[in-house]
C-alpha cells in the first residue's frame, strides 16, 4: 500500500522572483523560484510528505568545463538548501550531486580530449557534497556514475565533521531515454559538438546489463553508502528486486522524467486512465522492493491516497 511516507518529492529551482515556469515535456511540473520553493515546500509538509531532492537549473554564463559555480556557498543549490531548511525545519533535505547542471558540455564530469575524467570528476563531487552538507543537507545524492565517488565523498564528510550527513548513491543509473523531459527542465543535455561525447554510455549502465547494476551497488555500500537507488523505475523492477534481495540498506527507485510524460500525455489523449495507471505504476515500484520512491506523480498520489 503506498503511503506519504513512500515519496521523495523532485524539485526544481531557479533564479528570480515569483517564477512559475511550467515545463513543457513534463505537464503540471514546474521550475520555481525560491520565494515559491517556500511556500511549496509548506504545502508538501502540510500533506505529509517529508523529503525533497533538489535541481537547479544553473544560467548559462556561470556553467563551464569545472563545476566551479556548484562549489559556490552563495550558488543558486546552496541557497535552496537553506530556504527549505528555514521554511520547514523537519524536511529532509535531499542533493543532486552531478556536474551535469554546471558543465557547458552538459556532462555529468569533466571533459578533455573526448573522454569524461573520472577521478577528477570524483574530487569536484566530494567538494559538492561538502558544500552541500555545510548549507544544511540532510542527504547527498551523486547521480554522476562516476567510480569511486562515494569513496571520496564520505572520506570528505568524516573528515570535515558531518558525520551525520547521509549519501544516498545513485548505484544503478542506468544509460536510458526515458531521461529527456528532465534535461530539458534543467536545460543539460549533452551538447552536440565535436570531440563531446554525445551520450552518456560511457559512465551510465547498458540497459541489457543485469549483474553489473549487484557488483556497482555492493561496491557503493562498501564505499559508505547509506541509501542506493536504481533508476529508472518501471523497466528496472528486476534490478530492485536483485537488489533488494542482495542488500541490507534501503532501495530508493527513482521514477523518471519520461516515465511520469509518457503517462501524461497518453492520459491527455484519453487512452487511459491517469489515476489508475499512476497508482498501479507506484504500487508495483514499491511491490518490486523499492523502500522510498522519487516520483514527480508524489503529490497528486498522496492527495488520491487521503
Amino acid at each position: 500500500m503506498i503511503s506519504p511516507n513512500d515519496f521523495i518529492v523532485p524539485l526544481f529551482v531557479v533564479e528570480g522572483k515569483n517564477v512559475k515556469e511550467e515545463i513543457g515535456s513534463m505537464p503540471g511540473y514546474f521550475r520555481l523560484s525560491l520565494d515559491l520553493l517556500e511556500k511549496e515546500v509548506k504545502e508538501l509538509w502540510n500533506l505529509g510528505l517529508k523529503s525533497v531532492l533538489l535541481f537547479v537549473k544553473v544560467s548559462e554564463e556561470l556553467k563551464d568545463n569545472a563545476g566551479k559555480e556548484a562549489l559556490n556557498p552563495e550558488g543558486l543549490m546552496q541557497r535552496s538548501i537553506k530556504t527549505v531548511k528555514n521554511a520547514v525545519p523537519e524536511m529532509i533535505v535531499m542533493t543532486d550531486v552531478a556536474l551535469d547542471p554546471y558543465s557547458k558540455f552538459g556532462h555529468d564530469g569533466i571533459i578533455a580530449d573526448g573522454k569524461v575524467l573520472n577521478d577528477d570528476t570524483t574530487a569536484v563531487l566530494a567538494e559538492m557534497s561538502l558544500s552541500h552538507a555545510k548549507a544544511g543537507a540532510d542527504i547527498v545524492a551523486p547521480s554522476d556514475m562516476m567510480d569511486g565517488r562515494i569513496f571520496e565523498m564520505r572520506s570528505l564528510l568524516e573528515d570535515e565533521g558531518f558525520h551525520d550527513t547521509a549519501i544516498m548513491s545513485y548505484s544503478a543509473k542506468y544509460a536510458s531515454a526515458f531521461y529527456g523531459p528532465f534535461r530539458d527542465a534543467l536545460d543539460s543535455a549533452p551538447v552536440d559538438a565535436a570531440n563531446i561525447p554525445k551520450d552518456k554510455k560511457t559512465y551510465q549502465m547498458d540497459p541489457s546489463n543485469r549483474e553489473e547494476a549487484i557488483r556497482e551497488t555492493l561496491m557503493d555500500i562498501e564505499e559508505g553508502a547509506d541509501i542506493v537507488m536504481v533508476k529508472p523505475g518501471l523497466c528496472y523492477l528486476d534490478i530492485v528486486r536483485d537488489i533488494r534481495n542482495a542488500v541490507n540498506i534501503p532501495v530508493a527507485v527513482y521514477q523518471v522524467s519520461g516515465e511520469y510524460a509518457m503517462i501524461k500525455a497518453a492520459a491527455e489523449k484519453g487512452w487511459l486512465d491517469h489515476d489508475a495507471v499512476m497508482l498501479e505504476q507506484l504500487t508495483a515500484i514499491k511491490r518490486a522492493g523499492a523502500n522510498m520512491i522519487a516520483s514527480y506523480f508524489a503529490k497528486e498520489a498522496v492527495k488520491l491516497i487521503s
